[in-house]
This record gives structure tokens, C-alpha cells and sequence, in this order.
């Protein structure tokens, strides 16, 4: 059995962004088209599917960790600003957008609340489709070896 700990990062990250888009159940706020990801950041996202990309790496992190907050999210996809002449800096990225995200994932029953640890946890379902994507995405990249 394959899971998402053998699979690419990237590769996986794509194949589930685009199962969450194809699904059509994940709630993306009418914001995503305007919004920047973060103080680091000078424009929006380019991509149209940036929100599913998203939590799609974020249902990725919380797989690998067992719970994480939005507050270590929003370090994780955070990045250097540029500040002129002074030296670049690490800022968070928006607390909003992973909150968002997040929510999104809980309401499909990916996430759940950890009330013992706090912050957010993976549920068997959602373990399951991972596993299940991570599997697809192996058989693919098999594949393309084959050929």
C-alpha cells in the first residue's frame, strides 16, 4: 500500500487539488481572486485554482504532522519580504487564508478538531481518500517509468 509519505510532494499536491476542484464541495470564499496570500506578498495569486492548491497542501501537512494550528500554517507558508535596501525578513502568511482553507476541510470531514492537543487532525475518511489519491498518483509515475 502506498500512502502520501511515498508519493512526490508536488505530484500529490496537484492530483488532490484537482480532486477537491472536480468534486465541487469545498467552499471557496468569493475573495480568492483579489486577495494577497501574505504581507511578503505584492500581488494575488495568478492561478485560478490557488485556494484549492492550497488546501490541498495543507490537508498534505496536517497528514505528515499529526496536529497543527493555523498559526504554525501560516509560518510554514510564509516567506521572505522584500524591504528595499534593508535585508529580506520572514512573515507569516495570512492567518485568513489557512483559516479558510481549513474550515473548508473540516466541513468535508478531511480535518477534525483536536481538543486534547488543539489545532487540527486528520479523520480516518479523510486518511483514507489521501492514501487513495497517493496510490493513483504512484500508479501514474509507474507508468510514465514504464514508457
Amino acid at each position: 500500500m502506498t500512502g502520501v509519505r511515498d508519493v512526490d510532494a508536488q505530484e500529490f499536491i496537484r492530483a488532490y487539488a484537482a480532486f477537491l476542484k472536480r468534486q465541487g464541495k469545498l467552499a471557496v470564499p468569493g475573495w480568492v481572486d483579489t486577495v494577497k496570500t501574505g504581507p511578503g506578498k505584492e500581488l494575488p495569486p495568478q492561478d485560478q485554482d490557488w485556494f484549492y492548491v492550497r488546501a490541498a497542501a495543507i490537508a498534505r501537512h496536517i497528514y505528515m504532522r499529526k496536529t497543527v494550528g493555523v498559526g504554525r500554517l501560516s509560518r510554514v507558508h510564509g516567506g521572505a519580504k522584500n524591504r528595499g535596501v534593508r535585508p529580506s525578513r520572514h512573515v507569516d502568511a495570512s492567518k485568513g487564508v489557512d483559516r479558510r482553507a481549513i474550515q473548508g476541510l473540516e466541513k468535508l470531514g478531511i480535518l477534525e478538531l483536536d481538543e486534547d492537543k488543539g489545532g487540527r487532525r486528520i479523520t480516518q475518511q479523510g486518511q483514507r481518500d489521501l492514501d487513495r489519491i497517493a496510490q493513483t498518483v504512484a500508479e501514474a509515475d509507474e507508468e510514465e517509468e514504464e514508457e
